[in-house]
């Protein structure tokens, strides 16, 4: 049996609602995100995609490790840690004088609300390479500058002396891969208007035209840095007490990480829930000492000398970083690391922090590769916030999907088809009924339903543009000497059939719906329960239509999104992705869709009620992120609305457009991707989370169960559930020998809606007693008037 939950103080609950809600959510997933992730990766199998070779191996491959000598022995400050540190001191010196030559010129500053500022409060100028955001902050606030953790800057003009690649701004990502995840990714910032994240403390390189001070209540790019920070105080407290050779340490959505050789991950070496307390006391004396973040610019051959003797920054180092360029690394106590930044201005800041979970994984994703130790961790600025935390996450595992599925026997897996779900009749019923239901608003809102092929030969995908960039994710396969493979998505196909016939301008918009199976060669690592799947089926469908029905066609397509998660009973936040950096197409193209989809979101939200998400669009063209929140205040990404103006030209789809004037006879159309659901498999693991196992009638695998008070009554009740399930209701009758209150009690347990008691009486008069899933007694009711009843329930699907 659980524990019972702690009653958490009013002003903990208070400072915990005061949170965005997509900080909230990401906290309250992120335990069982890392538990899945720590599942898969039991035993070294973190990061493999399925290949021919995974099957019972016939060759005998050399490993390819690199860790070798690098840690022998768990050992307290090792000496290498000075080491790097006095190199730290030497290349410092150089980059110090270096800065001793820069000029300072004055800069302006300009805040979110227009205000200008130019000088502090006492008048002393701001200036390049003086200033910093933190100066800046202060003048408005001395609490602000304390309370904000980084700073988004958008440059209006550098100094005459500043240079970026000389500044390792230039530098490759080297946690580009694992932080894929995230939303956030100063990458897709709009560097045309030189718009990034910058430490508080770092001083500003030039005016700024807009300078945000980021909060982590508020803003994702601030929890992330928040976060980012403290993996590396834990790297810090990792190398202090065992030497660990880092590795990789990102933020995640909700957390952080980071990677360690720990040698050939033995006992000797291998993580335990003992190192948990150990790691969490010297992460408090770090924490204490104020340490401060610094910042510094290395060649490629500093770096190298830093970092010698870790053979896993070296090859980041040797691999990554181009020969002849600069990148940078951040000092805070101890620890040098390889890192973009920015971070926050010192430790202190991190005022709760928790050594979350452990696992095993592997350099790079490979299992051909070193054995590596991951530690998580949580960390918030606030001690209240970790202790709602904690007891977010065990209400969290009492909702785990995976859990439920299994008590409730819905799905199973198994090894030979790893991450291919096997839906058990109870399951499918469920399945079934978020496929109808978008079946039958498929009918009332005019698309058509189609049947695709699921598998290809590969030219499509080369015709697609999706070879060059997403074959390593797909199952190919050789056909009579020739490369196929099965459709990962059905976008592709559906332009086949539209290219299949000559269209007018009078067919359009043309709705493709399909429901097809879709096949995904995910890491083994990346596995997790339903929601990272290799066989799935989406609500997925394509609009063809000209470009002035994208508003509307949009509009429609929104109102679809919300009657769907108004039915779940789950709200909702828009976004607006424009056009990025490495965007596709004519600007022109960009600004009339990016304009239509901003008309159509007014249309459908109201002016305020929706926001713009800069650069984020995909490269293809804009799209509507469409955020929706479940009952534990999770954010999830399931509906999307994307415009396409790529594989219609790809595909050279066209439309006749009844024009008589020469080379206006036809006009591409513009592709609408856009889903409901998402994946069906990812749904239903929300969902289950959403109601906790306790799905409302309409949804419900297990509906009614009739229980005769005496064996006598048995032949009525077995009468009464062939008339529920001749009307299409799942119904049983529990004809076990247990005592009644034992019957009435399993049902609930097992979560089904409604238990018809069934006694002398009721035989008599035709009826049945009815009780609900929360133990209510509702009374006595004739068969023929519940069976209207619960049409009713179904019809209007409502949550009960």
């Amino acid at each position: 049996m659980a524990a019972e939950a702690t009653t958490i103080p009013e002003e903990v609950s208070s400072l915990w609602k005061s949170l965005d809600p997509a900080i909230r959510a990401a906290l309250i997933e992120s335990e069982s995100k890392n538990d899945a992730e720590a599942a898969s990766s039991k035993g070294g199998l973190q990061g493999r995609r399925a290949l021919a070779s995974s099957g019972p191996r016939m060759d005998d491959k050399t490993a390819k490790f690199i860790g070798g000598s690098s840690f022998t022995k768990r050992e307290a400050n090792p000496g290498w840690i000075k080491v790097r540190g006095d190199v730290y001191d030497a290349i410092k010196g150089r980059r110090d004088e270096e800065l001793s030559a820069k000029v300072p010129v004055d800069i302006e500053v300009t805040l979110p609300d227009g205000k200008t500022l130019a000088e502090n409060k006492e008048g002393v100028k701001y200036q390049s390479w003086r200033t910093t955001p933190f100066d800046v902050a202060a003048t408005i606030s001395r609490g602000l500058a304390d309370s904000c953790y980084v700073a988004r800057v958008t440059y209006s003009a550098y100094a005459s002396d500043y240079d970026p690649v000389e500044d390792g701004m230039d530098a490759v990502d080297t946690l580009a891969d694992s932080m894929s995840e995230l939303e956030v990714d100063d990458d897709a910032k709009d560097k045309t208007n030189m718009t990034m994240l910058w430490d508080m403390t770092r001083p500003l390189v030039g005016s700024v035209s807009k300078l945000e001070f980021l909060k982590f209540q508020d803003d994702q790019d601030a929890r992330t840095v928040f976060w980012h920070s403290s993996a590396h105080v834990m790297g810090e407290a990792l190398e202090r007490l065992y030497g660990s050779r880092l590795t990789i340490g990102p933020p995640l959505a909700g957390g952080f990480y980071y990677d360690s050789y720990m040698g050939d991950g033995t006992a000797n070496g291998a993580f335990n829930e003992d190192d948990y307390k150990p790691v969490e006391a010297e992460v408090s004396k770090i924490v204490k000492q104020k340490q401060k973040f610094e910042r510094l610019v290395v060649t490629k051959e500093e770096a190298l000398e830093m970092f010698l003797g870790n053979p896993f920054k070296e090859q980041i180092i040797s691999t990554k970083i181009p020969d002849g360029t600069r990148t940078t690394v951040y000092r805070c106590g101890d620890l040098v690391d390889l890192c973009r930044g920015p971070h926050v201005a010192n430790t202190g800041k991190i005022k709760a922090f928790a050594a979350t979970r452990h696992s095993a994984t592997n350099w790079l994703g490979d299992t051909e590769n070193d054995s590596l130790q991951r530690m998580y961790g949580i960390s918030f600025p606030d001690k209240k916030m970790l202790k709602v935390w904690k007891e977010n996450q065990e209400k969290a595992k009492e909702r785990d999907h995976r859990r439920i599925a299994q008590q409730q026997d819905l799905v199973m897996f198994h090894e030979l088809s790893a991450g291919s779900a096997f839906w058990l009749p109870h399951g499918a019923r469920i399945y079934n009924s978020l496929i109808n239901f978008i079946k039958e608003h498929y009918w009332k809102r005019g698309y058509d339903e189609i049947i695709t092929p699921n598998i290809y030969n590969l030219d499509l995908w080369h015709q697609s543009g999706h070879a060059m960039h997403y074959k390593d994710a797909m199952f190919c396969f050789d056909v009579e000497g020739k490369e196929w493979a099965m459709k990962p998505m059905n976008c592709p196909g559906h332009c086949l059939m539209f290219a299949g016939k000559i269209r007018s301008y009078r067919d359009l918009p043309i709705r493709f719906a399909d429901f097809g199976v879709l096949h995904r060669n995910e890491l083994s690592g990346a596995l997790s329960g339903l929601t990272r799947v290799r066989r799935f089926q989406q609500d997925d469908a394509h609009i063809y239509c000209r470009e002035d029905q994208i508003e509307a066609e949009v509009v429609a397509s929104l109102d679809f999104m919300k009657s769907v998660y108004t039915t779940f009973g789950m709200t909702y936040k828009l976004e607006l992705s424009t056009m990025p950096t490495k965007a596709l197409g004519e600007k022109e193209v960009w600004d009339r869709a990016e304009a239509a989809l901003a008309r159509a979101m007014d249309t459908f939200a109201g002016k305020g009620g929706w926001r713009e998400n800069p650069g984020d669009g995909a490269f293809y063209g804009p799209k509507i992120d469409i955020k929706v929140m479940d009952a534990m205040e999770r954010v999830h990404q399931c509906a999307t609305i994307q415009l396409d103006f790529q594989l219609p030209i790809r595909f050279e789809l066209q439309y006749n457009t009844g024009s008589q004037e020469k080379g206006k006879e036809f006009a591409r159309p513009v592709m609408i991707h856009r889903a409901m659901l998402g994946s069906v498999e990812r749904m239903f693991a929300v969902l289950c989370e959403h109601y906790g196992g306790k799905w409302p009638f309409w949804l419900s695998p297990r509906q009614v169960m009739i229980i005769p008070v005496h064996a006598d009554w048995n032949d009525y009740c077995q009468e009464v559930r062939d008339k529920l399930h001749n009307e299409g209701f799942h119904a049983d009758v529990d004809l076990s020998k247990n005592k009644f209150p034992k019957k009435v009690r399993s049902a609930q347990i097992d979560q089904y809606n409604f238990q018809l008691v069934v006694g002398e009486q009721e035989v008599k008069n035709g009826t049945v007693n009815i009780r609900t899933r929360e133990n209510k007694v509702e009374g006595e009711k004739k068969v023929d008037d519940l069976i209207a009843y619960f049409k009713e329930l179904r019809a209007e699907r409502k949550i009960m």
